[in-house]
């Protein structure tokens, strides 16, 4: 079992921070921004709500920059890795992004300091898998979504395909873990517990449950690129 544990992955994080960007665009080819401009695609904010967007594992905010770009919706991005933040700090201020836009909070998502019901949508990307309880997690990001809202779940999954799958096996699990160690040196190994936990972690209808166990509805999931990565959105009853 890979350790998921709340302090250990923050250290992780925290020693990978200022090289977290330049790993995920160069190591995926660049594709992990096409993936999370079909999330923000796909999750429309509802013209009718005036709440926030709640991003939370934002890690450096990319995924909450993506929404605050094509929606221009205020966005509350929410990490508990402060070394993360401050990057993602320094990035919104050199994109002339205010805190009106888009305000940057650390908490953590097993327990997140914020109101029930209090954002329209909740997002997580490539940030589920690192909670140490993944039904906490989605209990919470459930709990602060308000009621017809959407929860929205961008994670990496295993592909199908025979062929590729093999491929992606042996890039994923032999030469993705080198080049990140090499580059973004750490204590805790981060790169290969990368792959580690994403063998561990479920994925297609097996997460769809869990969404579906934890409170939400008409759950469904997208997988994309050959299902390197799936999206999966549900959305809070109505009450």
């Amino acid at each position: 079992m890979v350790d998921r544990s709340g302090p250990r992955v923050q250290k992780m994080f925290g020693q990978i921070a200022k090289h977290y960007d330049f790993l995920n665009h160069f190591l995926s080819g660049g594709i992990d921004i096409l993936w999370r401009r079909a999330v923000v695609r796909r999750v429309k904010p509802n013209p009718d709500s005036s709440a926030r967007i709640l991003d939370v594992c934002t890690g450096t905010g990319d995924l909450a920059l993506a929404f605050w770009k094509r929606w221009r919706v205020p966005v509350l991005a929410s990490d508990f890795t402060p070394e993360m933040l401050e990057i993602g700090r320094k990035k919104l201020e050199k994109a002339g992004i205010s805190p009106d836009q888009i305000e940057l909070a650390e908490a953590d998502a097993s327990a997140l300091p914020f109101p029930e019901r209090s954002f329209q949508i909740v997002s997580v990307a490539f940030g589920l898998r690192n909670i140490e309880s993944t039904e906490k997690g989605l209990s919470e990001m459930v709990r602060v979504c308000e009621p017809g809202g959407q929860v929205a779940v961008l994670e990496f999954s295993t592909p199908t395909f025979p062929p590729f799958r093999w491929v992606y096996h042996f890039y994923f699990r032999h030469i993705l873990p080198r080049i990140g160690q090499m580059t973004a040196k750490n204590q805790f190994d981060a790169y290969h517990y990368l792959p580690e936990s994403v063998g561990e972690f479920p994925c297609g209808q097996a997460l769809a449950d869990m969404m579906e166990d934890a409170g939400l509805t008409e759950v469904r999931f997208f997988p994309m690129t050959f299902g390197i990565a799936t999206l999966y959105v549900g959305i809070r009853p109505s009450e």
